[in-house]
This record gives C-alpha cells, sequence and structure tokens, in this order.
C-alpha cells in the first residue's frame, strides 16, 4: 500500500486554487511532507466555499482551476516525489438546480432516471422547504413568477432567487397560452388560482424553511436541507458518483483517498469493500469517523483508519491537569450550576434534536416501525424510539442485510437497558430492540436498521458538537469533535496504553490536532490545556474581569446578557485567540473574529437565541459586550486580562511543542493542518480557513525563549527535522514498536518519554507536561532521568540540536538544555 509517512491539509477555495497549491509544492517538499491531501475538488455550487456542496462528482471544478490546473498540480507534485490524497464525499450531494441530476428529478419527479440515486421518499412530491413563509402566504403575496429557462427552453418557477423547473407537460401547458412572452408570463403568474393548481400538477411541493425539520421526505445531511442524501448502497449509484474518481486513482493522479461522513451511509462496511475493489490494495484510504472512549473502528473495514480525531483527546488526557481541572470545576458550578450538569446537559440536547430538529426523521422512523408491528400503538413506539436515540452511547452501529457484531449488539442491549428505565411499557422498546438486532427480515426491517442507524448519528453530532459543547464551558479546550469533556484526563499511562492500541488497530491511521472542522487551532487549544495548571490565576482573574465589565451588561426582560456562562465561555475564547503583542492594527481583526465567534457560540448554544429562532435584542447584547471588551477605552480590563495572560500564553507554546513532536512520531500519519506548521490561533469555521500567512518566523526577534516568533520558528523547525527524518526512515515509524519509557526522580510525572524501534534503528520522543514555563532550565530539573533499557543504550544523538548524547539512561537538564523538547535517533 501506498502510506504515507506525512499529510498537509489544504482547504481549496476562497482564494486557494490548483494554482496556489501548485506553487507550494516546492515549499511542502522541503517541509518533509509526503502528501499533499485537498479538501474536494469536484464541481460544487457557484461560490461554495468548502467544496462539499457538490453538484458533479464527475467533473473537476472549473471555479479551483478544472481539469487543466489539477493536471498541472498532480505533474508538479510527482515531479517533487509527493503524492495526493483527495477528499470524496460520497453521502449527500447539493440539492441545487446546478445539480444536474436534481433538476432532472425536479422536472420528472419519480420517472427520471436519478430519481433512485437520492434518499427520496417517493410516497408524496418532494418536499422543497425554500420559503419564507407558508406557500399560501408566499402565492397570495404574488412573490411565486413563472420565468422562461434557458437552459431547456421550458418554464420554471421563480421565488426570488430560487427556481424550480415545472414539469413538461404542465410547461408545454403553459407556454401553448403564453410562449415566453415576459407580460404574458407575468398576468398568468399574477392569477393565484391559476398559479396553485399549475403548482399542484408539480412533482415537488415548497414548504417554509422552518418546516425542514417536520416535514421532508428526502435524507439531508445532519439539518442541511441544502444537501441531499445519496443512496450509494446502490451499484449503479456508486458507480455513477465515482466514476472519475476511480479514474484519477487508477491513471495514478491520485494515491489516497479521504471519505467524509462514513456514517451516513446506509451500509458502510460494503461501500468501502466496493469501493476498495474498484481502486486497488495500494490506495491508501482513511474516513471521516469519530472515536469515542472505548469506541473502535469496525476491524473488518478496508481501511487504514480514520482522519484522527480521537487523537486530539488523547491530548488533553496529558496537557489538562486533573487537580486544576477540578478547582476549575467547582467554580464553574458556583456560575453556573445548571449547565455545569454535563450528563443532564447532553440528555436535554439530544431532545431538543429528536423533538425539534430532526422530528421529521424521528416520525418516519416511528411510521416505519408501526407498519412492520401493525398492533402497536403509535405513542408508545414514537416514546420508545426518542429514549433509545437518548441512550444510545456512540455514534451508530452499523448492521445492515448481515449479521450483527458482538460489539455492536452489547452496544445495542446497553442503550435498551438504559431507555428501558424511563419507560412505562416494554413493548415498542423491545420491538425496536428485535428490528436492530436483525431478529426480523424483510426490506422494511433492513430499512428500518439503516435509517436508525443514519440518524443516530446526527442527533448525536448536533446535540454534542454544535450544542452541548456551547452550552458546557467549564474548559472549552476539551469541547472538542470526538471529545468527553466531562471525563477526567487520564494521565500519562493511559496515554502509553491509547498509543499502543493505536498501533495495533490503526497504525495508518491519521494523527491531528487542527482540521476544517475542529472547534479551535491546536495553538489555542495548548493554551487553553494551562488553565488547569494556574487554576486559580484564572478563577481570580474571571472574576475581576466580570467585575470590572459589569456596565457592559444589558439587562433584558428573561435575564442579563450575557449570562454568567457565556461570560464564562468568552474570556475563555478570548484567552485563545489572544495576540502576544496587541497592536493596534491587529485589533480590528481581532474584534471582528471574536464578534463572529461570539454570535456563532450563542446561537449554536439553542439557549437564548437560534440559528432557527433568532433573538435580535439578545444577539445584540452580546456582542456589544463583546465588542466592548476590546475598546480601547476598555483599558483597565486589556491591561489586567494581557498582564493576566502571561504565564499561560508561554506554557501554551510549551504544549505546543510537546503535542506537535508527539504527533510527529508516536504510531499513526501526521497531519498538518494548513499553516499549522506555525501557530494556529484559529477558533471554530469560518476562521479556521482564513488566508494562511507562511513567511518563516525571525526568532532573532525574541529577546528570551517561549516568545510568539521564538515558538513558531522552533515549532516549524521541528517539523521540518522530523518530517524529514520520517521519509528517510519509513519503517521506523510506519512499522516500529512503540515503547514507553520510565522516567525517575522528583519531576517524573512532568515527562512524556517514549521510543520507537524497528530492528536496529530506534527514535526517542521525551518532551514536557504540566511545567512552569519559566522554570524548565537544567536547575529546575534536578536528578529527573529518563531511562534507557538495553536495546537503547548505545549512543544517540539529538535531532534538532546535532549533538550527541552518551550511552545510557539520560538526564533531564541534559536533554533540555537547548530546547524543551527532546528527539533523539540512532547515528546514521
Amino acid at each position: 500500500m501506498n502510506v504515507p509517512t506525512s499529510t498537509y491539509r489544504l482547504q481549496l477555495r476562497g482564494g486557494v486554487t490548483f494554482d496556489r497549491a501548485s506553487e507550494l509544492v516546492p515549499y511542502l517538499k522541503d517541509l518533509g511532507i509526503s502528501h499533499l491531501y485537498l479538501s474536494p475538488i469536484f464541481t460544487a455550487t457557484g461560490g461554495s466555499t468548502h467544496g462539499y456542496d457538490i453538484t458533479d462528482p464527475n467533473e473537476i471544478d472549473p471555479a479551483i482551476g478544472g481539469r487543466k490546473g489539477f493536471d498541472i498540480l498532480t505533474a508538479s507534485l510527482q515531479k517533487a516525489g509527493l503524492g495526493l490524497i483527495v477528499d470524496i464525499v460520497p453521502n449527500h450531494m447539493a440539492a441545487s438546480l446546478e445539480n444536474p441530476w436534481w433538476r432532472d428529478v425536479l422536472r420528472y419527479g419519480p420517472k427520471s432516471a436519478y430519481a433512485r440515486h437520492f434518499d427520496i421518499d417517493w410516497s408524496e412530491k418532494l418536499t422543497l422547504p425554500r420559503l419564507g413563509k407558508r406557500f399560501e402566504e408566499a402565492l397570495a403575496a404574488g412573490e411565486l413568477q413563472l420565468r422562461s429557462d434557458a437552459t431547456d427552453d421550458l418554464l420554471q418557477l421563480a421565488y426570488f432567487d430560487n427556481c424550480f423547473p415545472l414539469s413538461e407537460d404542465s410547461a408545454q401547458f403553459v407556454m401553448a397560452q403564453t410562449g415566453t412572452d415576459t407580460e404574458r408570463l407575468l398576468a398568468f403568474s399574477s392569477d393565484a388560482a391559476k398559479m396553485k393548481e399549475l403548482i399542484d400538477k408539480q412533482h415537488w411541493q415548497l414548504l417554509c424553511w422552518r418546516d425542514a425539520a417536520r416535514h421532508l421526505n428526502y435524507r439531508r445531511f445532519f439539518e442541511v436541507a441544502g444537501l441531499v442524501g445519496i443512496r450509494v448502497e446502490d451499484e449503479q449509484v456508486f458507480q455513477d458518483t465515482h466514476r472519475m474518481t476511480i479514474d484519477l486513482v487508477r491513471s495514478g493522479q491520485v494515491q489516497g483517498l479521504r471519505i467524509d461522513h462514513i456514517d451516513g451511509l446506509a451500509d458502510p462496511k460494503t461501500y468501502l469493500e466496493r469501493l476498495r475493489r474498484s481502486v486497488g490494495a495500494d490506495t491508501f484510504i482513511v474516513v471521516e469517523k469519530i472515536l469515542g472512549r472505548g469506541d473502535t473502528l469496525p476491524a473488518d473495514w478496508p481501511v487504514s483508519g480514520t482522519t484522527g480525531y480521537e487523537f486530539i483527546s488523547a491530548m488533553t488526557d496529558l496537557f489538562i491537569a486533573g487537580d486544576g481541572l477540578e478547582k476549575i470545576e467547582a467554580a464553574y458550578e458556583i456560575v453556573d450550576k445548571e449547565h455545569g450538569d454535563f450528563a443532564g446537559g447532553l440528555r436535554n440536547a439530544k431532545l431538543l434534536m429528536i423533538e425539534r430538529n430532526f422530528a421529521g426523521e424521528t416520525a418516519r422512523l416511528t411510521k416505519l416501525a408501526c407498519l412492520i408491528f401493525p398492533g402497536c400503538d403509535e405513542v408508545e413506539m414514537s416514546s420508545a424510539l426518542r429514549e433509545l436515540l437518548v441512550a444510545f452511547p456512540v455514534y451508530r452501529t452499523y448492521c445492515y442485510r448481515g449479521a450483527l457484531s458482538a460489539e455492536d449488539e452489547a452496544v445495542i442491549r446497553g442503550a435498551v437497558d438504559k431507555a428501558q428505565a424511563r419507560l412505562l411499557a416494554a413493548g415498542a422498546l423491545n420491538a425496536v430492540k428485535s428490528l436492530l438486532c436483525g431478529e426480523i427480515a424483510g426490506d422494511r426491517a433492513v430499512e428500518f436498521r439503516a435509517r436508525f442507524q443514519q440518524l443516530s448519528g446526527p442527533v448525536m453530532a448536533k446535540a454534542v458538537e454544535d450544542t452541548l459543547f456551547y452550552r458546557y464551558n467549564r474548559l472549552i479546550a476539551m469541547n472538542e469533535v470526538g471529545g468527553e469533556p466531562a471525563m477526567p484526563p487520564r494521565g500519562i499511562a493511559a496515554f502509553h496504553q491509547m498509543m499502543a492500541d493505536r498501533l495495533q488497530r490503526q497504525p495508518y491511521g491519521l494523527s491531528t490536532t487542527s482540521t476544517h472542522d475542529t472547534k479551535r487551532g491546536e495553538d489555542a487549544r495548548a493554551r487553553l490545556y494551562g488553565l488547569s495548571q494556574y487554576p486559580n490565576a484564572w478563577i481570580d482573574g474571571v472574576a475581576r474581569w466580570r467585575a470590572l465589565n459589569a456596565a457592559f451588561r444589558t439587562d433584558l426582560a428573561d435575564g442579563p446578557a450575557p449570562e454568567p456562562n457565556i461570560e464564562w465561555m468568552l474570556y475563555q475564547a478570548l484567552a485563545g485567540i489572544w495576540p502576544a503583542d496587541l497592536e493596534q492594527n491587529s485589533m480590528d481583526e481581532l474584534k471582528g473574529r471574536f464578534a463572529a465567534y461570539a454570535l456563532k457560540a450563542i446561537r449554536e448554544a439553542k439557549l437564548r437565541t437560534d440559528w432557527m429562532d433568532e433573538k435580535p435584542a439578545y444577539e445584540k447584547a452580546v456582542l456589544d459586550y463583546a465588542s466592548a471588551l476590546l475598546s480601547p477605552q476598555n483599558q483597565a480590563f486589556l491591561n489586567d486580562f494581557g498582564r493576566t495572560l502571561q504565564p499561560f500564553i508561554k506554557l501554551g507554546y510549551l504544549n505546543s511543542l510537546s503535542q506537535v513532536l508527539i504527533k510527529l512520531t508516536a504510531p499513526g500519519i501526521p497531519d498538518i493542518y494548513q499553516g499549522a506548521e506555525g501557530l494556529d490561533f484559529s477558533m471554530v469555521d469560518p476562521d479556521n480557513r482564513r488566508p494562511v500567512d507562511r513567511r518563516p518566523a525571525d526568532a532573532s526577534r525574541s529577546q528570551s525563549p517561549f516568545e510568539e516568533p521564538w515558538a513558531r520558528s522552533l515549532k516549524r523547525q521541528i517539523i521540518r527535522s522530523v518530517l524529514r527524518h520520517r521519509k528517510d526512515h519509513p519503517e521506523l515509524f510506519l512499522e516500529g514498536s512503540y515503547l514507553p519509557l520510565g522516567v525517575r526522580g522528583q519531576w517524573a510525572d512532568k515527562l512524556v518519554a517514549f521510543a520507537r524501534v524497528h530492528r536496529k534503528e530506534a527514535a526517542i520522543t521525551i518532551v514536557q507536561r504540566s511545567v512552569d514555563a519559566g522554570s524548565t532550565g537544567s536547575d529546575f530539573w534536578g536528578e529527573t532521568i529518563v531511562s534507557m533499557p538495553p536495546p537503547l543504550s548505545e549512543q544517540m544523538r539529538d535531532l534538532l540540536t546535532g549533538k550527541p548524547l552518551a550511552a545510557g539512561d539520560i538526564s533531564a537538564a541534559q536533554l533540555f538544555r537547548d530546547y524543551p523538547v527532546s528527539f533523539l535517533v540512532t547515528p546514521d
């Protein structure tokens, strides 16, 4: 298999084209990257900022350079000896007229050649939630207009910028009366009765966008009505949607694939087996799959691993101090006891998703179950499904037509037991269990299992990542994709066990610390880990700042805005992005980024405002508060905040350097997100997709260690040195064993040390954790010693300094004389 030694994720669009990517090839080669890793390349809706809203899976998007630009890029990569991984999207396409398949479905309905390509329930007309009000109101207001369609010389219905093709018969009927004359079309459009009669004849029905959650007859990507699910489990649909992907792999231009949202598919295992047969055994494949604690990737999937969210969770185990976290938790519960209850918050967030955001999907499951069990009570069945979805501890199980795995059966039975404790009757719940465990045969039973599994994942993801993570604000560095922020950090021993398991289960999975989907950049997170090390300084600081800024709060009818929980969150978010050198020319940018994050955060929390029900007065109050924090007139706060942050900033640099060296050398393939080879203090998208400044830092500007130019320069130096070593010694890191190293002495718990060993080659990683950044010199470490077992007792050299080290055990004071991390390798 063509396994990368490292990857570099580049987000196309937003000014980044294939030409720009080609210009970066020499830079990536110098950095030591083995594979460029691109966001989706296929044609997406006009103006798409991400490329996941694909309109043609068999065309390379002209907006980013088209096939010509892609060919130039791949030729540049091949000349430089670099490979290419592309992100593909098998779960959904854009529900847009720019998508010719979707357009055809609107025109021809169930008779369209693509009617079965999309996951649509054709027992009723296709629902289109595009109106800003009820259909009758839009019709009465004259907002629905007929328009000639230049694409196929027929007619379409226009609602402002949205257009909907009329069926061929009805379009020809109207044109026989009006032709394409604009005035006649306007006259017809102004007759509400005629328009209603015409629209009633279509294969689709128009809804207000607010009704999508309750009444939608096609599967969405999460809650996004503009993204329609694909029935890729059908072999013909697979072939039609993967033709170009397969051709690009077979041509040798693409060496790897990243599969977006694998949990959205009805039958991931069969899909992956089909894909593997199509692209061959040598193609590197990873899947976007979130693994919680104790959760594992199905062993029978023919992939190399996941995209690496679980690696971020491993970092929290190392860099968050448990005792400090307890102090922060105690203070947080005083500030907001209600939202300090994570378990209660999870239940509430899941119920919100089930009863509101995914009400239509839940109702469809209920009706399907009642068809399978005609005698059941619909209310009882609905309650059983609700409680089971709430109780589900993982994103989903994977039974389709085959047998249920022992792991999935245990998940289902455990969730059923938990749900039963909240139900008065067991009949409906037992019926659902029999369906999910594969005890009931038939097409409807298969459909029920698939749809339940395709719903449990979105309910979990939207409840946790996009709701609870903005409500439970104890320490927001832990609120990360795949994270479990209520769990205490497990420490060094647990980390070593996780890495040993990783080597066994997915040695070629990606190890990531920043992605386009993470809530904040790796260096912002590394800084915020430090709040747990100096909890009293942080807790006291928040108390002072809330008092200093009390005048900026607004008293609304439903309480103060922002409320204490949001204040607590805002100060952490601001700390994560605070510039080490705050100048006026960066203040405007900082204010804009902070305000955008604050608005997104309070809408995602869904407490006092919401994407579905915006509350302008509350939003204005929170944004005014956020703006006031950074006002030049608020100098007392700015000075206090900046002064209080200084130890956290320095500790953040130390955590960042330790984190990156671990990622580069632990089991897995290190993935560098664009720009994170410098310092990544971004927040959730779209902030993390801003243009990247790759200019090298001038470390000579630093008067002492632990300043930003020093940290930025050293981080890039570490990445460049280690990635080049990985490329020169691929078997050591891809196949080598993982060996935790013992540490003894007063500060043994502040070091993480492990070795990678393959035959006569070895590499040793030694980093600091939970150390006062101002006290890491030689005197601090005293007699702290890293023990070298016999296979590693030969002479080594420090790759970062080039200095040799004598054989035998090594003192921490010697290791960290030059840099705060150490990477030892066997001499060439």
